[in-house]
């Protein structure tokens, strides 16, 4: 049995390209790969066929030498049931980077009441993980997840009984611990940006308790009880350390909160430099960053600072997007310290400044519209101190206080922010960076924000279903873990220059459709296809 390809002329001049079988001096066309009167293409469905048939000769069926024996692998296979087909791609890709990052033995000197046998633990740790990569969704997605992979069946009680065990201080720290330690060897042994952000995650209940606050959310879930995750990656969005807080505090509040953590718990000495958003730039974080010896970058707010330095900002000259200007500033700052009692401190700050076009032409739309807001609301002379609490065009509005209050648009502040449009601001106490780096280390937040992205996305983190607070918890760290695996996983095919054009949600479909065939108590692997071979070479 040989397999070649055929170029047949057609009537119409065209050239088909066939995959045929040469047996018995005859053949059997097998695929046809198309046709076409250009040579290019015809030496592309060439090539294509030629390729093809690399893959058609992996087959059993097409390496039997002889018809006897196709008929007995034919007569094989048909005793092959789908019961027979596992799938193993959890483990030889997920598994393998689970391993890796160093969480397969988390419980080696924990005690839980519940499930004894510490291995047990440790292995439904683990598959509470890789189903959460393969499977997103609810826990229960374990039962399925078991079923189809292992042959293994599980309860929902059993789930719940380890969900309840599972969050602690002890394993929390053993996990942070060992996805910290992944993340500085690949960073070479040195971690010297880190980016913080916070992000919420709502409830399908509407009860509250003291964790599951409503609160100001980011997904836009009103009246919905929420928690906030708060989150330490390296700038490439290598996880390093999380926290969890009560739906309704403030962002800003919990980044000195998780600084004093992180660095009780990995006792760094030379402490790395702070990058977060706007968020986060109170007085009272500023101070706390400036005493403790913590370099920062913070996004500023350039529309809501001193008007003296807004035109200053404002009579700065912007030719193009290249334009970078810094300014080295000087100010107190007055903040409430741990006592609630107001302090001042003395700052130094560079401003890097720079602008973009396409910003600029966002700032101009925005304010567009709120300026036909504010013509729509003086027309009808119905503008009330209420109108003004949440509205963007408040600040083009002058308050006329005489015996009754009247607005009138005031034309200089439209005017000076109108100079401000596309401009964006960056403040750091580090004299040291260039202004190039100190843009390029904040731009690269971005991976973080995609690190929430994947993991309230593909990795379902989600709506949260749980109620219990041990339960909540439990859920974020399995997050947490598969999120490393899964950043873990994104690393090796960036490091080997493998890229797929299809979304991540079918590059999981793939990895589960590694097949090994079970014949009695053998298992064969099934060759793997192009891209299953491709995605195995992030372990060469």
């Amino acid at each position: 049995m040989g397999l070649r390809v055929r170029k047949k002329r057609n009537a119409s001049g065209s050239i088909s390209i066939h995959i045929v079988d040469r047996t018995n001096r005859g053949y059997k066309v097998i695929e046809s790969l198309g046709s076409s009167k250009d040579e290019k293409e015809i030496e592309q469905l060439y090539n294509q066929a030629l390729q093809k048939i690399d893959q058609l000769e992996n087959n059993l069926l097409h390496r039997a030498k002889t018809n006897e024996e196709q008929k007995k692998l034919e007569e094989l296979f048909s005793q092959i049931t789908t019961q027979d087909i596992i799938s193993q791609g959890d483990e030889i890709i997920f598994g393998r980077l689970f391993d890796t990052i160093g969480c397969s033995e988390v419980f080696e000197n924990n005690s839980s009441k519940n499930i004894r046998n510490k291995q047990e633990k440790n292995s439904l740790f683990r598959a509470l993980v890789l189903s959460r990569i393969i499977y997103p969704g609810s826990k229960l997605e374990l039962i399925n997840y078991l079923e189809y992979f292992k042959q293994e069946s599980i309860s929902s009680d059993k789930i719940y009984r380890f969900l309840d065990t599972l969050y602690n201080h002890t394993v929390k720290q053993k996990i942070e611990e060992c996805v910290f330690a992944h993340t500085k060897k690949i960073m070479q042994g040195s971690i010297a940006l880190t980016f913080y952000d916070v992000t919420t995650l709502h409830f399908e209940s509407e009860s509250e308790d003291d964790l599951r606050r409503i609160g100001f959310s980011k997904e836009g879930k009103l009246a919905r009880p929420q928690i906030q995750l708060g989150l330490f990656t390296t700038l490439q969005g290598y996880p390093l350390s999380f926290e969890v807080y009560e739906g309704n505090k403030f962002e800003g509040h919990t980044l000195i909160d998780i600084l004093q953590k992180f660095q009780k718990k990995f006792h760094i000495k030379n402490k790395p430099i702070v990058v977060a958003d706007k968020g986060m730039l109170s007085n009272a974080n500023i101070a706390y960053l400036e005493e403790n010896g913590y370099r920062y970058i913070l996004a500023y707010k350039i529309r809501h600072i001193e008007k003296e330095l807004k035109e200053k900002i404002a009579n700065l000259t912007f030719l193009d997007d290249g334009v970078i200007h810094t300014l080295e500033i000087e100010k107190e700052i007055i903040y409430k310290d741990d006592k609630g009692k107001n302090q001042k401190r003395n700052i130094k700050q560079r401003l890097i400044l720079t602008y973009s076009e396409k910003r600029a032409k966002k700032d101009k739309r925005t304010r567009e519209k709120a300026l036909q807001k504010i013509h729509n609301a003086l027309d009808k002379k119905n503008i009330t101190k209420s109108d003004l609490k949440l509205s963007y065009y408040a600040k083009y509005l002058d308050i006329e206080d005489k015996c009754t209050i009247q607005y009138k648009l005031s034309p200089e502040k439209v005017q000076l922010e109108e100079r401000l449009d596309g401009i964006k601001g960056f403040a750091t106490n580090d004299f040291t960076l260039k202004a190039e780096d100190v843009i390029a280390h904040y731009q690269n937040q971005y991976a973080v924000e995609k690190a929430f992205r994947i993991s309230k996305t593909d990795l379902r983190i989600r709506p949260i279903y749980h109620r219990l607070e041990n339960r909540i918890k439990a859920h974020i760290l399995i997050s947490f873990v598969a999120y490393a695996v899964y950043m873990e996983f994104e690393r090796r095919l960036k490091l080997k220059n493998i890229s797929f054009k299809f979304s991540q949600k079918l590059l999981r479909k793939i990895i589960e459709h590694f097949l090994v065939v079970k014949i009695g108590e053998k298992t064969i692997p099934i060759q793997p296809s192009n891209v299953q071979q491709q995605i195995l070479k992030i372990f060469d």
